[in-house]
């Protein structure tokens, strides 16, 4: 039988998956490949894979969908790793560049600046990178592991979850696993159990990652910064964020998004 095949990130808050489907063996059942998070769900779209862990401003794309398990990759309050940096206050900046590598972290960035600081400022997507040198009037919104080094080099940081929870008083979903077509019953409860056992084994999965920033500590990284239940809460977040989504598709500002 045709193997299944499923993509996921390679950042650091995806790792505890990938540690429970490996200790599970579903890395033998299934084509298991790594891609950042546009990419994840760009394969999704296109059928190239059958499961993805993808940025959640996908999902209108999709039509119908299906959530695998009951895990995210979400945060109820600051996230460490979505931030936007700059070397200027938020209202001094002149344009702000977006990781392409996530739609989420971009849309959120966009609901944040329009409705939560209400600021007309210019957004463009590209590639960032941590060798980029930036203007002082410019703003970076950057995910992922990358923004570890980041937070030293920028006076000033705006955590994207702790501001949403400030605005909206609830978590934040940025990836869930997700499939297009209904998967069997037996492969869904394997997928939840090899979720539930790398979450449940953080110890473990730190054992197996490289050392971070001496600042950067993984233990308190996973354990208060990243948020994996997939509950009520976080879902009435998803629901909330994908109507502000439509309603920004939906809206006649003159401010343009470049892509």
């Amino acid at each position: 039988m045709k193997k299944l095949k499923m993509t996921a990130v390679s950042y650091l808050n995806a790792k505890p998956f990938m540690f429970g489907l490996q200790e599970k063996g579903l890395d033998k059942e299934i084509d298991i490949q790594i891609d950042y998070p546009a990419k994840c769900a760009e394969k999704l779209v296109n059928g190239e894979v059958d499961i993805a862990l993808v940025p959640v401003a996908i999902l209108p794309e999709l039509g119908d969908y299906h959530l695998i398990g009951d895990y995210c990759i979400g945060c109820d309050g600051a996230v460490k790793t979505v931030c936007i940096f700059s070397h200027k206050p938020l209202a001094e900046l002149k344009q702000i560049y977006l990781d392409f590598h996530s739609r989420t972290s971009s849309a959120l960035a966009k609901i944040l600046i329009d409705e939560y600081w209400k600021l007309e400022i210019p957004l463009i997507n590209m590639n960032i990178s941590i060798e980029n040198d930036f203007e002082e009037d410019t703003g970076i919104v950057a995910i992922g592991d990358k923004t570890i080094a980041l937070s030293e080099k920028y006076k000033y940081c705006y955590d994207l979850g702790e501001h949403w929870k400030t605005h909206t008083d609830l978590p934040f979903v940025f990836a869930a696993w997700v499939s297009k077509n209904p998967i069997q019953s037996v492969l869904l409860q394997k997928l939840q159990d090899a979720f539930a056992y790398g979450i449940a084994n953080l110890e473990s999965v730190i054992k197996l990652l490289p050392e971070q920033n001496s600042k950067f500590d993984l233990k308190t990284y996973f354990e208060k910064y990243i948020a994996y239940d997939l509950d009520e809460l976080k879902l009435q977040a998803l629901s909330l964020f994908l109507s502000k989504i439509r309603t920004n598709e939906n809206s006649k500002s003159k401010r343009i998004l470049i892509h």
